[in-house]
């Protein structure tokens, strides 16, 4: 999968990592992914599925966590949860909004099958472990969609790892170093700012 990354992901990383500022950084984190797939949403449907999307978001700030604990970097544990974005896409048949074709979908789950098999995540259930009880609000799904699935957001071709492409644009396999002097009011949410997506 191909993301961004500057220096407001590892604030916000490091913002999440901080009990003081985790919850302020959760929320801006939610804003901001609802906003921007929201945006990616056909209109007629945006609307219905904000409580779904904004629960789908709060849940994978667990799994981005998780993920670091296990040693993924910060790009991986990004990406593992934009697969799960994806898979749950996929299943409401939002194939607008998906960031990598239908047909790379098990080529992202098998790049990270331990993580998802440790956690009970699946294509058809992408939260696995990690869906708060009692779940999440469900949309309306549009599964005439998979029939013949539109991407006009996606991009093909980086199924093999994640790959980042820095403030520069320059394209870089597994993501850049984390720098030394991470400054934490810089995150996503702790001086409500945004960035204008991943």
């Amino acid at each position: 999968m191909k993301l961004r990354q500057n220096a407001r992901h590892f604030a916000s990383r490091k913002a999440l990592e901080t009990p003081v500022v985790r919850t302020v950084a959760v929320s801006g984190l939610v804003r901001l992914h609802t906003k921007v797939f929201t945006r990616k949403a056909d209109s007629a449907h945006a609307e219905e599925r904000k409580a779904h999307l904004d629960a789908l978001f709060e849940a994978t700030m667990d799994s981005y966590l998780e993920a670091l604990r296990e040693g993924y970097s910060e790009a991986e544990a990004r990406e593992i949860t934009h697969i799960q974005a994806n898979f749950d896409f996929y299943n409401h048949g939002w194939t607008e909004m998906m960031e990598f074709p239908a047909d790379e979908l098990e080529d992202h789950y098998e790049r990270y099958r331990d993580f998802f098999d440790t956690w009970g995540i699946t294509i058809a259930d992408p939260l696995g472990d990690f869906e708060p009880e009692g779940g999440i609000p469900e949309a309306p799904s549009t599964p005439e969609r998979l029939e013949d699935p539109e991407h006009p957001h996606a991009e093909g071709g980086f199924a093999d790892d994640v790959y980042v492409e820095g403030p520069d644009g320059d394209l870089v396999v597994g993501g850049q170093e984390e720098p030394e002097d991470v400054d934490v009011s810089k995150a996503v949410g702790v001086r409500d700012r945004d960035i204008e997506d991943e």
